[in-house]
Parts: structure tokens; sequence; C-alpha cells
């Protein structure tokens, strides 16, 4: 059993309440913890014993709005997809599997980007800060959007929708070890929902767009390229929110800027107590065991950094499997949401108003969730989730009535949002700092493989087995996840994430 010792030289009220003492209190910390194992784990238990006040949640809001546009550019294709087979550039159907006229390579261009996003530049952040990717990853999506949107052919449509991919996937991964590091641990199953609902207001924004835009040609341009061009437009306001946020303290602990990483937690501390008006309680230091002492002073150590190590390799293993199964029962639906509609007979503006429908629930499932985020073992979550998805899916399968249609993709939509921010809580707390987004990265790459599969398999599936062939693919892949995490997956919530990579 873990014990924990108060922090010698942190800042309680009254260091906070005067800067000179309070710069005093932070050299004492550095004097009194030389190693810098034992730095990350005071200032980790400093920013684990922050309350939920409004200076983290307005952090944790920048944070969310950072990936607000990952999102829009993620689900751009479910809603103008039609437009795009309206227009003549694509086909609905794929005539074989790798067909690159045909939808599913627009949906897997995606998600070929993702991968090289998420496994060949994600590992940056541990190298150069979480910050630095945070900012330029979006640029790199603004310009290939934009790219995108002037083309006709459907090859370079397809081209600059993979270089978009690798922008949105380096962000994605950035985010979620970012928040990881920065909320403290009782609060990181909500911390996480009310970033993908923030995030996730995206979803409705762009169906709504879709819905308005893509069955007509304003000024004569086709729909589906306005609903792209506004995503641009708002993209380069969030670039100028993101430049004021502050390092990941976490990060710059572990690459020896301690004085940087004091500052921030410093400052934080601060305006909690200026909004709360009460002193944050003193902080405590888990007693680690020594075998974690030992990983610690091991850094230096490639093996000791990698997630194919010892420690953390059936971890990996189990997170691989999982994110690539979930992807096709996620994007399977969320990405198709209208085509499959249409294939059931649904004309393409009632699609596109269904669909909307639909994608109003996608903010409401983590706002919902965060009821239970932390009340819950984040596995049980994702667990149930996927059960849930799985039945909802085949149940949507056998419906004709319109109403019936959106109220279970209603649902299937809130179940697979639960189970979106319960897994990528859970995958970024299963790994330590210095190579949280590698570590990220590299399972989430599964998921990145498989999605872009799943675009040319539900093309094929959609043409020779109808509706009902995708939906008995997506439960399949749910069944998956559910014995993955349930057998494997060893329990997170309320540890701290020295605790838990440990």
């Amino acid at each position: 059993m873990q014990s924990s010792t108060p922090v010698a030289g942190v800042h309680d009220a009254r260091e906070a309440a005067d800067g000179p003492r309070a710069a005093d209190g932070a050299h004492e910390v550095h004097r009194a913890y030389a190693a810098p194992e034992v730095h990350a784990r005071q200032i980790s238990a400093r920013l684990d014993r922050l309350p939920p006040s409004a200076p983290v949640w307005l952090l944790i809001g920048a944070l969310a709005l950072g990936g607000w546009f990952e999102i829009y550019d993620m689900f751009l294709t479910a809603y103008i997809g039609p437009g795009l087979v309206k227009a003549g550039i694509f086909t609905k159907t794929t005539a074989s599997l790798f067909d690159l006229g045909g939808l599913g390579a627009f949906v897997a261009a995606l998600f070929l980007g993702l991968f090289i996003g998420t496994i060949g530049v994600a590992f940056i952040a541990d190298r150069l800060g979480r910050r630095r990717v945070f900012v330029g990853a979006l640029l790199c999506y603004t310009f290939a959007a934009v790219m995108m949107s002037l083309q006709d052919a459907p090859g370079w449509i397809v081209f600059w929708r993979v270089v978009a991919g690798i922008g949105v996937g380096a962000e994605l991964v950035t985010i979620d070890a970012y928040v990881s590091e920065f909320v403290p641990a009782r609060l990181r199953g909500r911390a996480f929902a009310f970033v993908q609902a923030i995030q996730y207001t995206s979803i409705p924004t762009i169906a709504f767009l879709s819905w308005q835009l893509v069955p007509i040609a304003p000024f004569g341009q086709d729909g589906w390229r306005w609903v792209v061009w506004i995503g641009c437009s708002g993209a380069v306001f969030v670039w100028l929110i993101r430049l004021g946020l502050p390092e990941s303290p976490r990060w710059l602990i572990q690459h020896g800027r301690i004085a940087e990483a004091e500052a921030i937690v410093a400052r934080l501390e601060k305006r909690i107590e200026r909004a709360t008006g009460k002193p944050l309680p003193i902080a405590h230091v888990p007693q680690v065991a020594p075998h974690i002492e030992n990983v610690a002073h091991a850094t230096t150590s490639a093996e000791s950094d990698s997630p194919w190590s010892a420690r953390y390799r059936r971890r990996t293993i189990m997170l691989l499997v999982f994110n690539f199964f979930q992807s096709i029962g996620y994007y399977g639906f969320a990405s198709w949401v209208p085509t499959l509609l249409a294939e059931k007979g649904v004309t393409l503006t009632h699609s596109l108003w269904y669909s909307f429908l639909i994608a109003i629930a996608s903010p409401l499932g983590p706002l919902l969730s965060m009821l239970i985020a932390d009340r819950v073992e984040r596995k049980w979550l994702i667990v149930g989730a996927s059960a849930a998805m799985a039945v909802l899916g085949i149940i949507f399968a056998q419906q004709r009535e319109p109403m019936l249609l959106v109220a279970m993709g209603l649902l299937m939509t809130l179940a697979g949002n639960c189970m979106t921010f319960s897994y990528r809580t859970y995958q970024a707390e299963l790994f330590p700092t210095r190579m949280r987004a590698r570590a990220i990265g590299l399972v989430y790459s599964a998921s990145r493989i498989s999605a872009m599969l799943s675009g040319f398999l539900i093309g094929f599936f959609l043409r020779h087995l109808g509706v009902p062939g995708v939906f008995a693919l997506i439960a399949g892949s749910m069944f998956v996840v559910m014995l993955t995490i349930g057998l494997f997956g060893p329990r997170s919530r309320g540890l701290s994430l020295e605790q838990i990579s440990g």
C-alpha cells in the first residue's frame, strides 16, 4: 500500500498570498528534490490536489476548443460525402475493394492521413512539447483542407484529404496527452467528457451546414466546398487562441525544465486561490515502490522508454487490438450515417436532415456521461457502451420508419460518444509522461488502419449485403472490443498518472 508525505516548500495559502515568499518556496522545492523523478511526483501531487474550479475548467475548455476543428474535419467525410456523389466526383459504392473513384476512397484517405499523423508525427510531441505540436498541426490541416476544396479530380481530393488527416492525427494525440497531464486524477474522466462535449459540438454544426449547403450551389460553387471553407475560416481564429496556452508541466519536468514547470503550476495555483477565495490543501507526494523508482532512474534506457518494454507490452497489445476493432464500429456508423439512410430509401435532403438530428446527440452524450465519468471504473464504461452500440446497430438495421431510424441513431451516437471519451481517457492514463504521446500515437494507429480499411469494407458490404450486413460487421467488432477491455484492461479510476503508469 502506498503512503504519502507533504511536499516541503510547496505553495500553500500563505505563500500564494505574497509573491516573494512564493518564489522562495519554489527554490526550496528545487533544493529539496534534486532527482527528476521526485520533481515529477511533486508536480503531479500539486496538480492532483487542485479543486474543480473555474481556472481549471477554463484551461480544459481552451484545450478542447483547440481540437474543435479537428473533429469538424474528421466528420466532414460523412456529411459532404453525399454532395461529392451528387457532384459526380465519387460513386456511392465501390466496384472493387480499392476503387479510388468510390466514396470509400475518400473515407479511407482521411484515415490514411490519421495513421501517418498518429504514428509518424505525434511522437514529436514527446520531443518538442505538447504546445508546439498543438499549435502547428492546425496549420497543416487548414492549408490541406483549402487545397482539397479547390479540386475536382477524385485523385487530388484523396491526396489533400490524406495531408489534412496527418495534421488532424498529430493534433488529437497531442490533445489527449495534454489534457491527461494537466487535470487532477479525480477529475480526469469528467475532464475528457467535457473536452469531447465541446469538440463534438462541431458535429451538429457541420451536419446543419451540410443540410443547408450540400444540396445547393451558392454563387455557383458546390455546397460541399462551402462547408470546407467555413471550417477553415474558423480554424484561423482558434489558432490564435492556442498561442496563449502553457506547456504541460509534466512534460517540462521530464525534460529538466523544472523552473518553467514550477512557474506554470504556481500561476495556476494562484488563479485558483483567487477564484475560490480559499487556500489550497497541502500536496502529498505518494511514496512509490522501489521497482518504480528504478524505472524512473532508467529513463535513459531505450527499453524503458518503449511501449514494447516488458512493463507496458501487455497494455500496448491490448490497446492495439481494441483500437483496431472499435474504429470499425464507431466510424463505420458515424462516417456513413447519411449514406446508410439514403440506402434505406431516404432522399438526400431528408437524409441530411435526419443526420443533423442524430448529430445533436454528439455533444450531449459526453455531457450526460459527466455524471458517471469518475464514478464508474473506466474499463466498464467502455465495455457497456460497446455492448449498447452492438445491440442498437442491429435494431437500426431492421428499421424503415424515419422516426425510429432517428431514435436508434441518437441512442447509438450517445453510446458511441460515451465509449470514445472513456477510451481517450483510458489510453492516455496507461503510459508514463516520457512516452505518452508516442504510445497514444502507436495504439491509435491501429484504429487508423482499420478505419481506412473500413471505408472500403463498408462500401463493399453495403453493395453486396446491404445495411444489415454493415451492422453485422459493426456488432462483431464491438464484441471483440468488449472482450479485449473487459478481460485485459487494468483499473485506473481515481489513481494518479504515476500510480497507473508505474
